[in-house]
């Protein structure tokens, strides 16, 4: 069966169709989680409120996947000595990336926020470097590198400069949200050999939400207003992180960092589309329209070869 799997999963139209699938679904919780303070009336300076939000939104995630692997027939046992494993990537993919990437997401827009989080490509990239011999840095990869951040770059100008086009609290907390993000790429792949994928993003989903919400509640984030077009919206994005790590954990445990990471780069650029949609906000600019080439021409150069 694992040999199937292998067959199966690095097929490159799989690859792609799976890609690009968990890429739209990521894509789409830009304006998602910017409609969902609205709904759950948190503002902006409701720090705690927002990580028992998302505690809340991981917690149904991995519900989903249990539920889903309990009708299907799928084992989600692991090993004792396996759940330290998953313990720390909840930690670090659950509850650390998302604390920075629901911070940083209420301090900036749903469209530079997008095209900022495609910097996990390029810390993708750079830290493969060091753990796996089919990732190394060559020329085209460095090259790559330089013009993802160069689009990062020109998204954050504002009026012919970064002043005022970049708040640390805002477009700062993305990018640490994103480096935490490749760590955990990096990580899962390593883990996700020997423990099944629906295992890895159920439990790690769990541990990182309970941390999440007991952190929040530490902090007297209890102020949630539920309404019935919330809790649908909650829903959905618990499904957004349900389906998408889970097939990330699949594409990562039978291929290269390197070969997957490519898909990475349509997140912008369906963030993009799905903000200007849902969120009014500008789809046509110098700076936006520049940022998403060189951001999508980086990744395009670092897999071409």
């Amino acid at each position: 069966m694992k040999e199937k799997n292998e067959v199966i999963f690095t097929k490159a139209y799989m690859v792609m169709i799976l890609g690009l699938l968990s890429c739209f679904l990521w894509g789409s919780a830009f304006p998602s989680v910017k409609i969902g303070y609205e709904l759950f009336s948190i503002g902006t300076a409701d720090t705690f409120e927002k990580i028992v939000f998302a505690g809340y939104r991981f917690f149904i995630s991995s519900m989903m996947i249990f539920i889903f692997c309990l009708i299907t027939g799928r084992s989600i046992k692991i090993k004792k000595e396996d759940i330290s494993k998953v313990g720390f990537l909840g930690l670090i993919q659950t509850t650390i990336q998302y604390i920075f990437f629901y911070i940083g997401l209420s301090n900036t827009s749903g469209t530079k926020g997008s095209i900022l989080a495609a910097t996990t490509t390029f810390f993708s990239v750079i830290l493969a470097h060091f753990f796996y011999e089919e990732d190394k840095l060559s020329i085209k990869r460095v090259g790559g590198v330089i013009l993802g951040f160069l689009g990062v770059a020109i998204v954050n100008l504002n009026g012919g400069g970064f002043q005022g086009g970049f708040k640390f609290a805002g477009e700062g907390f993305i990018i640490i949200s994103s480096l935490m993000g490749a760590l955990s790429g990096i990580y899962t792949k390593k883990i996700a050999k020997n423990i099944s994928p629906f295992a890895v993003s159920g439990y790690q989903l769990f541990i990182g939400s309970i941390l999440l919400i007991f952190a929040g509640i530490l902090g007297d984030g209890r102020g949630i207003s539920f309404t019935l077009k919330g809790s649908i919206l909650l829903l959905y994005l618990g499904f957004i992180s349900a389906a998408a790590f889970t097939l990330w954990a699949i594409l990562l445990k039978y291929n290269g960092v390197g070969k997957v990471t490519i898909y990475k780069f349509s997140v912008p650029l369906f963030g993009v589309f799905l903000s200007y949609i849902f969120l009014g906000e500008r789809l046509l600019g110098v700076n936006v329209i520049l940022g998403i080439i060189f951001v999508s021409s980086g990744i395009i150069l670092i897999n071409k070869e």
